[in-house]
């Protein structure tokens, strides 16, 4: 027995103990020292025994199956890269990048710099690649490091928040450069009247005053425009519920637009008398609009027809058609864009602001409608709205109510 192992102290004097006890009680003194001398050897075997090494903890490697399972339904784009080998791409990456990228070299399949410079250092840290899957498209990859081989590679879509952020830029943009136009006007004749109002003659300082009446009446229309705009974008997700005679509304709203010194070129067809639900002040603004737009640019002594009918699958449908000088095709799928014209100095001229077909798109959108847009140069334009009759959509309702109630039999049962 080593100097540096104790003895069994303990275990000796409570061997000790028992002897004496055992000789007290009676028992035989030869097989009460037999007892002694075998208790006492065990601790003794047992003090020289060389200390077990302790057990080594197993490391549980983690198995490229488990994580395919545990990822493939993510709807997030998931990488597992093996050194630099992809080795398992889930569902949501196989369709953005094809399945051949299975057993790739990371880098080679993501084909850009900033993504292999991540790759490359292997470390965990997040890089901005653009142009990924389509020109234009924002990516964030995120790279996390799983044990010493494998690391997960996250694909985060930053698109749309770049569009939004592009498109809110460009409206203060847009909105800024239309304000400042008028407003540059009006300053400009009120300082040539303010200078110099002594020296004008009347007949001009009336017409200076024609003008500054005429920019602020733009400058008018286009903040209501503006708020307008704002407002349906900000109830688009609120479906109307409000019952409203289509054909009476869209007979007011189109002489409302037409007013008298227009309403000899107005020509009303109104075939149907439909009910929708809707938000009244928002569809009078869609006949406005569009009868207006009609009015201004369709040829000046031709005419505007209103129809009003029964379309296919349960709709109204409300047309403008004008005789106009009609718009190039490759300009229509813009023409609901804010501030977008066609010909913008025409449009400024006759005070269009630049946003009155994109708030029909809006208030359409809201309906649960349609828009259409078609035209032919040299002939015209014809614009046409689809909005859903008030008892498809109580049908619709009905529908889904009952298969709701359905459902919940079957749960119950």
């Amino acid at each position: 027995m080593g100097s540096g192992q104790n003895l069994p102290i303990a275990g000796i004097l409570l061997a000790a103990v028992s002897f004496l006890a055992m000789l007290l009680s009676g028992v035989d003194a030869v097989i009460g020292l037999a007892v002694l001398t075998v208790w006492v050897g065990s601790l003794l075997v047992a003090a020289g025994r060389p200390p077990e090494p302790p057990k080594k903890k197993v490391k549980q490697r983690v198995t490229l199956d488990s994580i395919r399972d545990l990822i493939e339904n993510f709807s997030t784009p998931l990488l597992i890269t093996e050194r630099s080998t992809i080795a398992i791409a889930n569902r949501a990456a196989r369709k953005m990048l094809g399945p051949h990228v299975v057993g790739q070299d990371a880098r080679v399949a993501l084909r850009q710099p900033e993504a292999a410079a991540l790759l490359n250092e292997n470390r965990q840290g997040e890089a901005i690649v653009r142009g990924l899957v389509r020109r234009g498209d924002i990516w964030q990859i995120n790279r996390q490091a799983i044990d010493d081989r494998l690391a997960m590679l996250e694909f985060i879509n930053q698109t749309a928040e770049a569009d939004i952020s592009r498109a809110h830029t460009d409206f203060v943009a847009n909105a800024s450069h239309e304000l400042r136009t008028p407003l540059a006007a009006v300053l400009g004749y009120v300082e040539t009247l303010q200078e110099d109002g002594a020296a004008i003659d009347t007949p001009t300082a009336q017409k200076f005053l024609g003008i500054i009446e005429r920019e602020a009446q733009r400058m008018h229309a286009l903040v209501s425009d503006l708020m307008s705009l704002s407002r349906v974008e900000a109830e688009k997700h609120d479906l109307p519920t409000e019952r409203i005679d289509l054909r009476t509304l869209v007979e007011r709203a189109a002489r409302d637009a037409a007013g008298s010194h227009r309403s000899d070129r107005l020509q009303l067809e109104l075939h149907a008398e439909p009910c929708v639900l809707g938000d009244r002040q928002q569809l009078e603004q869609v006949v406005r609009n569009l009868v207006d737009n009609a009015l201004k640019y369709g040829a000046a002594d031709t005419p505007v027809t209103v129809t009003l009918d029964l379309g296919q699958a349960d709709q109204a449908r409300i047309a403008v058609v004008d005789q106009g000088e009609g718009i190039a095709p490759e300009q229509i799928p813009h023409l609901t864009r804010r501030f977008y014209r066609t010909d913008p100095g025409r449009s400024r001229a006759s005070g269009g602001t630049g946003l009155g077909l994109a708030i029909v798109k809006h208030i359409v959108e809201r309906h649960r409608g349609r828009l259409d847009i078609t035209s032919e140069l040299g002939k015209g334009t014809r614009v046409v709205v689809r909005i859903p009759l008030a008892e498809a959509e109580a049908d619709t309702d009905a529908l889904d109510a009952q298969s709701a109630g359905d459902a919940l039999d079957t749960a119950q049962t």
